[in-house]
This record gives structure tokens, C-alpha cells and sequence, in this order.
């Protein structure tokens, strides 16, 4: 298993998926409800940015690596399932929410892996509509985390309508990945 920065910055946002999680678990004289939600708002924004920097310097610095590209999206998801938990628990998000956005992850990871055994990979390869409505979740769950307002703006509105976009994009972006598949499913069940 190769070890390099980006690879570092990968696993930092796997130790912050229990960091997040241990937030809200604090006793009730160490931290104020705020301050619980603002810590893992800070938490789970810092872990997005390692996101965004560790596949900029795997790239920049030529530390690309199977391991790695298998262990980011990995990371990626299990936070995201994660904060999804911690806001159904909270009351801030539906459950019905957070089983679309987690069951698609599962589903599309799942189709990619077959997929790539049978050399389609291509067929499912990331589309901009998985790029928009992975912007809009990545905005959604820090603002439901935090959900105070902020600059004069509503964090829990604001928060609950890009979820529901998520969620529908996430719907959307799963039957475009399916329909994209289907002519090989098809043909490697023709071949059985």
C-alpha cells in the first residue's frame, strides 16, 4: 500500500468520520448545542477541502495510485453517510433522504465495480449531472449541520432546500448511470 501525501490527506477524512460523530456525543458541560454544531461543521468543511486537495495533489505531484483512487471515493462516501446519520438523528434531515443519497452510493459503486470487471467502465464513468448534485449535497450537510443563521442568511432553509435537490438530482443522476450500463447489462445476460 503506497503512502504519499495525498494518501495522508484521504485517510484524515476517514479518522474525521468518527471525530464528526463523537461531536454530538460531548457531555452537555463541555460544549452548547452551537458549539457542538459548529464543530462539526468545521470538521466535516475541512474534510471537503482535503477532498478536493488530495486529488489535486495526487495529480500536481504525480501520486496517482490504484490505492488511492479506490480509497477516496471510499472516504468520501462514508462521510457523507455519516453526517446523513448524524442529521436523520438529529431531526434535521428525513430518513427517506438519507436512504436515497446512501442507497445510490451503494448502487452506483456496486454497478461501477461490475462494471470495471467486465471492461465497461467507461459506461459509467462520472457525468457532470454526479458532479452537480455532488456540489449540492456538499453544501447541503454543513448548512444542516450548523443550522443557525449565518451572514443574514437561513442555514436551515436554505440547507433543507439543497438536500431535496440533492436528493432528486441523486435520483436523477443514479437512473442516468443505470440507463448508461443497461446495453451491457443486457449483453452479459444474453451471453449466459
Amino acid at each position: 500500500m503506497p503512502f504519499n501525501l495525498p494518501i495522508f490527506l484521504t485517510w484524515l477524512r476517514i479518522v474525521a468520520i468518527p471525530l464528526l460523530i463523537a461531536v454530538y456525543y460531548l457531555p452537555a458541560s463541555w460544549a452548547t448545542p452551537h458549539e457542538r454544531d459548529l464543530a462539526a461543521t468545521l470538521i466535516f468543511v475541512l474534510a471537503a477541502l482535503t477532498d478536493w486537495a488530495d486529488g489535486y495533489l495526487a495529480r500536481k505531484l504525480d501520486q496517482t495510485s490504484a490505492f488511492g483512487a479506490f480509497l477516496d471515493p471510499v472516504s468520501d462516501k462514508l462521510m457523507v453517510a455519516a453526517a446523513l446519520i448524524v442529521l436523520v438523528q438529529l431531526g434535521r434531515t428525513d430518513a427517506i433522504v438519507a436512504m436515497i443519497i446512501i442507497g445510490r452510493e451503494i448502487t452506483i459503486s456496486a454497478l461501477r465495480e461490475w462494471m470495471a470487471k467486465i471492461g465497461a467502465a467507461k459506461s459509467v464513468a462520472v457525468s457532470m449531472l454526479g458532479k452537480i448534485k455532488t456540489a449540492a449535497q456538499m453544501l447541503a450537510l454543513p448548512m444542516l449541520l450548523y443550522y443557525s443563521p449565518f451572514a443574514g442568511l437561513d442555514m436551515k432553509e436554505i440547507g433543507n432546500w439543497l438536500i431535496w435537490v440533492a436528493t432528486l438530482l441523486t435520483l436523477w443522476s443514479m437512473g442516468y448511470y443505470l440507463r448508461m450500463a443497461w446495453p451491457e447489462i443486457l449483453k452479459k445476460s444474453a451471453e449466459k
